[in-house]
This record gives structure tokens, sequence and C-alpha cells, in this order.
């Protein structure tokens, strides 16, 4: 089983090479940015150096609360909720799933309590979700951002794990009023570092105009992700079809229970009592080039539950055959008394 950690196309490594190299001189800010908004729906677009920076630049501009999922999400919206000393709501979930009974009950308790104004349009709160909850399930976007609106609250959609959704379900602007990702290591549109934030609102940007000064991308990374913004659809078509495939394998031709189970998403995580052998014997077992594919819970990036995520997205898409797929079913099989 030869796997390998993800890197950008070979052609954006030669697009960033000749950036870099002086022998390409063309400004790639405003092109990587029209194409950003292009295939988000939506009318504005800017680049950012990290995934952290644009959400501290998109959180910066909410004048309300934000609301965050109890799990399944990333661990920045609260560092830098915190950091920015803004009011912080946690929203119960069903495994990472937003579930809007639970929204709206924390949406009312927090109207009650004065955190939330659900009628100043110049006071409004955010919900900070991923696409993919723990990176492994499908958030149902536009029915969240109905649900959302109707209740004054903007969402704000981190799509590093979605964007160029061939479904064009997630990653959609006709649905999410901002849209936040990271393009570094190993993201769907990967080029080592790098960060973006689509809107329709173009004042939404003027709260954060130092932000956007200091944290702006450099135009190396700015030609990375013009460049692999072609990429996008295949690798998230490619990466989440592998996962369907082990999901449903896993299930029938294991003894291992697997979260999320027919979800769409660009992971697979098991259930196992004992994470952190089996976390520690799988790494033995999946050895890339680089970094690794494994991840122990509970975890609030993944799931708060005792088990071990697969990594899928972090696979160069070349590796992603069918037999190296069922040589993954086959070493979860060997150790199946880790469940």
């Amino acid at each position: 089983m030869n796997l390998k950690f993800k890197k950008p196309s070979k052609e954006t490594q030669m697009a960033m090479s000749m950036v870099a190299s002086g022998e390409d001189n063309q400004d790639y800010h405003s092109l990587a940015e029209e194409k950003l908004a292009s295939i988000t729906n939506h009318r504005y677009a800017k680049l950012f150096n990290s995934g952290n920076s644009a959400i501290l630049a998109a959180m910066n501009s909410i004048d309300g609360a934000i609301l965050i999922p109890d799990q399944g999400a990333w661990n920045g919206f609260k560092q830098i909720a915190n950091f920015l000393n803004k009011d912080l709501i946690t929203v119960k979930t069903n495994k990472g799933l937003i579930d809007l009974d639970e929204l709206n009950e924390s949406i009312i308790l927090s109207s009650e309590e004065d955190i939330i104004d659900l009628d100043d349009e110049n006071n409004k709160s955010a919900l900070f979700l991923t696409s993919f909850a723990a990176y492994t399930a499908e958030q149902d976007m536009k029915a969240i951002c109905d649900f959302a609106h109707k209740n004054n609250i903007l969402v704000v959609e981190d799509a590093s794990g979605a964007i160029g959704d061939y479904e064009n379900r997630l990653a959609n602007g006709n649905y999410s009023d901002i849209i936040i990702g990271s393009t570094g290591s190993p993201k769907i549109v990967n080029v080592e570092d790098g960060g973006f934030i689509t809107t329709n609102d173009e004042g939404f940007f003027e709260k954060s105009k130092l932000l956007l000064k200091t944290n702006k991308a450099s135009n190396i990374t700015a030609s990375g992700i013009y460049n692999e913004l072609d990429f996008a659809k295949d690798n998230l078509k490619k990466t989440v079809d592998s996962c369907l495939y082990l999901k449903e394998a896993i299930e029938e031709k294991t003894s291992f229970n697997v979260f999320h189970k027919d979800k769409r998403g660009i992971n697979v995580i098991i259930e196992t009592d004992d994470p952190k052998s089996l976390s520690y014997k799988l790494r033995q077992e999946f050895v890339l080039d680089s970094h690794g594919m494994i991840t122990k819970c509970p975890n609030y990036n993944r799931l708060k539950e005792k088990a071990v995520a697969l990594e899928i997205k972090n696979l160069d898409i070349g590796c992603l055959s069918q037999d190296n797929l069922d040589e993954i079913i086959k070493t979860l099989k060997c150790f199946e008394d880790e469940k």
C-alpha cells in the first residue's frame, strides 16, 4: 500500500515557482478572488495568509454573539471568539450535525438572557460551522441557513473541506452569508498556506480593513489558489466517493461501526472502545511519506466520542485507488479485536 500525503498539483507547484522566481510578475490576487467569488456564488472575495486569519477577520466583523457547534467544528472558532471577547454560545448537535430544534432552543435561551438580539439589524449574531461536521458528515446548509435567517442570524460556513462542491449544496453563497476557508495543507484547495472569505456584502470587509491589510496573502499563494481552484471539484468528488465506499465496506466487511455512515464526508470515523491503542496501531500501518492520516478521538475538531478518524482527505488523490482502499479495509479487519 503506497500512501502519500496530499500535495498541490504539479501545475500549481509550477505556477507558484514561476511567481516566486520572478518569471511571472502578474498580480494574481484579483484573479483568484474573482474565481473564488464565482465558485461560491458570492459577489466579493478576499485572500488571507491563513484560514485562521480569515476566521479572525470574519468574526471581527460580526457585531453580535457567536454560535458554534458543541463538536465537529474547528477549535479556532472558540479561541478567536474568546480573543475578540465575543459572547460565545455552544449549540448542542447530533454528533456534529446541527439539529434545528437544539439551535432554536439555544437562540431562544440566549435571546431571553439578552445575549442575542433577534430584531436589531445592526447587531446580528452569527453561527460559525464547518460544511462537513467533523469532516465526516455533510451539514444541511440550506435548511440551517433558512432557519438562521428567519431568526436574524448570519451563517458563516467554513468550507475548507467543501470548496467546489459538485452537488452545489456546500460552499454555496446562495445559502451562507459568509464563506471562509483555509487553503493550507491538506485542504481541498491545497497550496500549503493561505485562506479566504467570500460574501455578497462588500461592507462586511470595511470592519476588518486593518486585518485585511496585515494578513494579506502573498502573490505566490494567490497564484497557487488561482490555479488549484481548477482542481477543487475533482479533488472533492474523488475524496467523497472514496469515503462513501470505505464507509459502506467497513460496515459490511468488518465489525467496526462507522459514524454518519450514510453522509457525504472527506474522512471516515470508526467507533472503538480503545482509541489510544487502535490509533497507535493504525499509525504503524498507514505510513505516509510525510505527516499522517489518523486522528484519535474524543476530539472537538472531530467527535467527542471514543473513536478513530481515518483522514482520507490527507491522501494524495493519486492514492485513492480501488486497491489502496481495499487494503485499508483489509488492514482494519486485522484489528477488529480493538472494537
